[in-house]
């Protein structure tokens, strides 16, 4: 069982949303503690591909690297955190509605602390995630729904 569990329906094929989500370049645009994310290995996504994502956590930008763990368009991908004091887990799955035509999201969060990131945890993220992640699935479900194919 994760920590954070959301679930959303969204007008989009589950293709579309599967392109908007898993591009990097999307991610500040709709998880609002990211400040920028990008690829830090050449050619296409897949299992062990690695990000570098920076997120203001607190009052503080912290880059941590993620790197892929299942990698299955358009249904499901997953994520670990591999570096910094806070490791985030992630598992997105995406199930076609309507015979295609809309999509179910849903996504599992955890973290690991080490170092500070124990003391972090319970007394900044958790909380920030708390308060953010249902915003942050809104403002992905207006990006996909508003945004041209």
């Amino acid at each position: 069982m994760s920590a954070f569990h959301e679930e959303i329906d969204v007008d989009r094929t589950p293709e579309d949303v599967w392109a908007y989500v898993i591009d990097p370049s999307h991610m500040p645009e709709w998880q609002l503690s990211a400040v920028s994310a990008e690829q830090l290995d050449e050619g296409p996504l897949g299992v062990g591909s690695r990000l570098r994502i920076t997120r203001h956590v607190g009052s503080r930008d912290m880059p941590m690297t993620m790197e892929f763990t299942e990698y299955d368009p358009p249904h499901a991908w997953g994520m670990r955190g591999i570096d910094g004091p806070v490791r985030g887990n992630v598992h997105g799955r995406i199930t076609p509605l309507d015979d295609g035509r809309r999509s179910h999201l849903t996504m599992d969060l955890d973290f690991e602390g080490h170092g500070i990131g124990k003391v972090l945890l319970p007394l900044v993220v958790r909380p920030q995630v708390r308060k953010e992640l249902p915003r942050n699935e809104q403002l992905l479900k207006d990006k996909l729904e508003h945004t041209a194919a």
